[in-house]
């Protein structure tokens, strides 16, 4: 089954609180699941991290052998298709982490987008960070 994944992670401050977020859908549009996870204080880069890996593992659970993952993070798409190093040590350890998940698949692919093409992720880190919020207010 093919999947695909749209990622967003984010922190308000850098770092700051964060929130990570995923949409898997079938390549139609049609939406099979979406979460979101508070991270804690994290940098924005590691939250663009987690958020990956939360929704590599959310495609996994759902069957998926083919994905493609969408994001906004240049940075995070060039790393993983090899384009560049990931030379902060924070980054490493999830690098490590989303290049073994991503062997988990039969194919895979990875591209950035720009954030409004990014939308349904992208909201679900900011409502995750605004319930966070609200909560502590």
């Amino acid at each position: 089954m093919k999947v695909v994944v749209h990622v967003d992670g984010g922190s308000r401050g850098n770092p700051g609180p964060a929130a990570a977020a995923s949409v898997v859908s079938t390549p139609a549009g049609e939406v099979l699941d979406e979460a979101a996870e508070l991270l804690g204080t994290v940098t924005n880069n590691v939250a663009e991290y987690r958020a990956l890996l939360l929704g590599l593992s959310r495609a996994r659970e759902l069957g998926a052998t083919e994905i493609e993952v969408v994001n906004d993070s240049e940075l995070i798409a060039k790393q993983v298709q090899g384009h560049y190093k990931v030379k902060h040590a924070a980054m490493r350890p999830l690098y490590t982490q989303a290049m073994a998940a991503l062997r988990g698949f039969e194919a895979w692919k990875i591209r950035s987008v720009p954030r409004a093409q990014n939308a349904h992720a992208d909201a679900l880190v900011n409502a995750a960070l605004d319930q966070a919020r609200a909560a502590t207010a």
